[in-house]
């Protein structure tokens, strides 16, 4: 298992069949994941059309991610946390200022991501929402979000099944709030499709 240290990030590649696995070794630690078709980078995952093909907001085993284009992109074949969320942007420097009303560098998890991805052609506004992994948002009854520590225990984990090749964007989310207030590493494993 690779590990991501606390409020970074990392990317690779993917093939079509293959397995990737997403590990909270620690708990309450979420991580932002975002894909893009490997050989044509202007497709990328896409939470409307996801959420609109899949009519339900909390992704779970058997449901797919889509691509703006309307391609499955990944299947979540196991899950042992069971809580998701693909509504909220990747945390940036604006949403210290707005939310936390903070001023200066913080790490977060848009820079993480296209630092990582830079190398490959992508730009910061190329970013999309992320599908982020153990993320804790619950919607009430009048439409209010809010954001509630992970539900993921030490060693919870997700699985999904690529359905083309891809390029994987990851991290290990900066957000306080996101992360019951305490930074912790997410791990992941890429495998073969005979392999798990």
């Amino acid at each position: 298992m690779v590990i991501i240290p606390p409020q970074s990030g990392t990317s690779f590649s993917i093939r079509k069949g293959e397995f990737l696995r997403v590990t909270c070794p620690e708990g309450e630690q979420v991580a932002d994941l975002v894909a893009y078709n490997l050989h044509d980078l202007r497709e990328v995952i896409s939470n409307g059309k996801t959420l609109d093909y899949e009519s339900h907001i909390y992704l779970s085993t058997g449901n797919y991610i889509y691509s703006n284009r309307s391609s499955k992109m990944l299947e979540i074949r196991e899950d042992t946390c069971g809580r998701h969320d693909f509504l909220l942007a990747p945390c940036c420097m604006n949403t210290f200022r707005i939310i936390y009303k903070t001023e200066g560098d913080h790490p977060s998890c848009r820079e993480n991501l296209y630092k990582n991805l830079a190398e490959y052609g992508i730009e910061e506004d190329s970013i999309p929402t992320a599908f982020n992994i153990f993320m804790n948002v619950e919607v009430d009854s009048g439409g209010a979000v809010s954001v509630n520590p992970p539900l993921a225990k030490p060693g919870d984990y997700i699985l999904f099944q690529a359905h083309m090749d891809l390029l994987i964007g990851l991290t290990s989310c900066s957000a306080e709030q996101s992360n019951n207030f305490s930074f912790k590493p997410i791990g992941y494993e890429v495998t073969g499709p005979d392999l798990r």
